[in-house]
């Protein structure tokens, strides 16, 4: 492990790497890249990192970080290439945002509670971006699963929130059961509401059980394609192929591997 005295010039270095790739004569594919094309890196790259902090792999975690950034600088570039800034002013901004939003640390060293930190934090970034309403600022380009759990968490933090995590479970069974309604009615439209509504709430409870649901809904797609691979491993072993077998034979083989999966879960 390499002291962190050393970060400083490692990351000029990285700046002068990426300076160097968008100059003329260095890389073509750097060169041609768009802030939109970076966009979409630095998003494949924070997953991946999000995978290896799951799976708890410090070396992984270690490269993605790298990846991302890398993502950073590289946006930054672009801005500085159009002349609007550079990582300095970036570095710069964000410094003087942590002392401002941490006077208790920086400022007046007097002991303030978790919960004082954060009312405070929220007033100051209320004041500071001049927003209207509590829920303006957050990003409107998030997927809809983090969307819905960071309006649950920004109302909360200003007190509308449920108790605990069993009474919002209890806003999802009256959900459930107005949908269960809409789809006796065959309504479309009612149909497609009455779904958001019982997804917001189930974000909801994840939130309140200490999760993310986007987090928790990898989790469960990679859980669900484990077993359908097997599944279909299963089959072949057997000459089968899954369109040529019931509903029912697929369900039998799929509890066994359910069950089979948890056993080896537990040992």
């Amino acid at each position: 492990m390499k002291k962190s005295s050393e970060s400083g010039l490692l990351f000029q270095e990285l700046i002068s790497i990426i300076a160097q790739l968008r100059a003329p004569g260095g890389c073509p594919w750097d060169r041609a890249q768009s802030k939109n094309d970076i966009l979409n890196y630095f998003l494949e790259e924070a997953y991946e990192l999000v995978d290896a902090l799951k799976a708890k792999k410090p070396e992984a975690v270690k490269e993605e970080l790298g990846d991302v950034l890398m993502e950073v600088v590289f946006l930054a570039r672009l801005y500085e290439e159009e002349g609007r800034f550079n990582l300095t002013d970036v570095l710069e901004g964000i410094n003087r945002k942590m002392r401002e939003r941490h006077p208790h640390v920086f400022g007046n060293k007097r002991d303030y509670t978790s919960e004082e930190i954060s009312e405070y934090w929220l007033k100051h970034k209320q004041k500071e971006k001049k927003r209207q309403s509590i829920l303006d600022g957050l990003p409107e380009n998030a997927p809809a699963l983090i969307f819905a759990y960071l309006l649950g968490q920004r109302a909360a933090a200003h007190g509308f929130d449920w108790a605990g995590p069993s009474a919002a479970l209890e806003k999802v069974k009256e959900e459930i059961s107005e949908l269960e309604e809409s789809l006796k009615e065959k309504n479309k439209f009612k149909i497609a509401e009455e779904l958001g509504d019982v997804l917001f709430s189930l974000v909801n409870v994840c939130r309140l059980a200490g999760y993310n649901p986007e987090i928790i809904l990898r989790q469960a797609n990679k859980k669900f394609e484990k077993r359908f691979k097997t599944l279909e491993k299963e089959l072949e072993k057997e000459g089968k192929k899954l369109r040529e077998c019931s509903l029912e034979e697929l369900d039998q083989l799929w509890e066994r591997i359910k069950k089979k999966n948890k056993a080896n879960h537990l040992r």
